[in-house]
């Protein structure tokens, strides 16, 4: 087999990854090198000696030769880089147009979901842009689409943090699982699948969700009825940021929407993003494990708005998102005028408080999922029949459990 028939007949890798994989290690290169230079300054401060133009920084012959490591990386670096974008019209010709495997996608959303918001300031070409799609199609307006393929119902269908559109569809015992399509051919909607970079925060995914959503209200080939929303975990935050923004806006496309379900959506945060933040702190208690605090803060800031749920801008501008402080979001509380469900999960066989607040599906405990707060400005009003509970299940077994997609269902019917 020649050269060109294996990157033609290749699933796993394109052409852009090669370029992708040198970002990656020089950076990496960069960050041990930091974090070498941070530990050797901690011990050399115990014994008196004097910093370089930071406490971080050697000085001297030692931090030239730290100086000349970064140096070094950086125009090895650069260098591939640039090489790199000169190759890449030719691999990808080489490779021709096959279709991305579920493997890789589920790599690079995973990747995008810890330090997506990293990739996107490096050029990294792994940071995935923001993509609605249609039947498999993606396409970042509804234009060319045509009027008698989709329904006037759409429903915007939104997965949750290092995840992708395609895992919606799930193996169950009975088959592949995928509670959009159910939805879709039972009850008229064309479904619009979401994919993002989950790594960015959730606001700037909100924002920009805000105006693909108008986009597609407008270039849509039928005038658009109704507009309902489907979202798994980090999804239904994203939701909400877009909501808020499109009003905030004075766009169209809030008029028409009709219902909002939220799937395991921590509303109010996370403990296990709670949990790394104070790790933070005591990492950088001391001057000698201070430097490797730094490996922490490689989560991204999607991973980081999900300690307390933030939706806006204003909830982490001008802060330290690895500093620990107390919950200052801005209150967004559920839309009027538009039915609202919550479907939560916990790996208990009942309710008990304990298992509530600690357990839950093993990401979200239950008062988060239910938008339930010790602050009555913060509470989420969902209705008590607009509530509904899964026990022995997991936070992403409720994209495969039947019985969400019967209670949706019931909901939406």
């Amino acid at each position: 087999m020649t050269a060109a028939a294996k990157l033609r007949t290749s699933e796993h890798v394109r052409a852009s990854d090669l370029r992708a994989a040198a970002l990656l290690a020089t950076e990496a290169t960069h960050a041990i090198a930091s974090m070498a230079e941070g530990v050797h300054q901690a011990v050399w401060r115990t014994l008196g000696a004097p910093s370089g133009a930071t406490p971080e920084q050697a000085r001297g012959l030692t931090g030239r030769v730290y100086q000349g490591i970064q140096g070094i990386t950086g125009l090895i670096g650069r260098s591939l880089n640039s090489a790199l974008i000169r190759l890449e019209p030719l691999l990808q010709r080489l490779e021709g147009q096959g279709d991305e495997s579920p493997e890789r996608a589920a790599i690079i959303a995973a990747l995008n979901g810890v330090m997506g918001d990293r990739l996107k300031v490096s050029g990294n070409p792994l940071a995935l842009p923001m993509t609605l799609s249609y039947q498999e199609h993606v396409a970042q307006s509804a234009q060319g689409l045509e009027a008698n393929l989709a329904s006037n119902k759409l429903l915007i269908v939104m997965h949750g943090l290092c995840m992708n559109d395609a895992q919606w569809t799930t193996e169950h015992a009975d088959g592949p699982i995928n509670p959009a399509e159910t939805l879709a051919q039972t009850l008229g909607y064309t479904p619009i699948y979401l994919r993002y970079n989950s790594g960015l925060h959730v606001s700037q995914n909100g924002r920009l969700l805000a105006q693909r959503l108008e986009d597609l209200v407008t270039q849509w080939p039928s005038a658009v009825q109704e507009v309902s929303a489907l979202t798994h975990s980090m999804g239904g935050l994203v939701m909400r940021s877009a909501l808020f923004y499109a009003q905030q806006d004075g766009l169209r496309w809030p008029a028409l929407l009709k219902n909002m379900v939220f799937l395991g959506t921590p509303h109010h945060g996370a403990p296990l993003e709670r949990a790394g933040n104070w790790v933070d702190e005591v990492l950088g208690s001391t001057p000698y494990s201070r430097p490797f605090a730094k490996l922490g803060q490689l989560r991204s800031a999607g991973v980081t708005d999900l300690r307390y749920g933030h939706l806006l801008d204003v909830d982490w501008q001008g802060h330290d998102r690895f500093r620990r402080k107390p919950d200052s979001r801005q209150p967004v509380p559920l839309p009027a005028g538009v039915r609202c469900f919550a479907v939560a999960a916990t790996n208990a066989a009942k309710r008990g408080s304990l298992a509530d607040r600690l357990l839950g599906d093993g990401l979200v405990p239950l008062p988060s999922a239910f938008g339930q707060h010790a602050d009555p400005a913060r509470c989420l009003s969902f209705a008590p029949e607009h509530q509904h509970i899964l026990y022995r299940t997991h936070h992403l077994q409720l994209l495969s459990s039947p019985e969400v997609t019967r209670q949706l269902l019931q909901w939406l019917a």
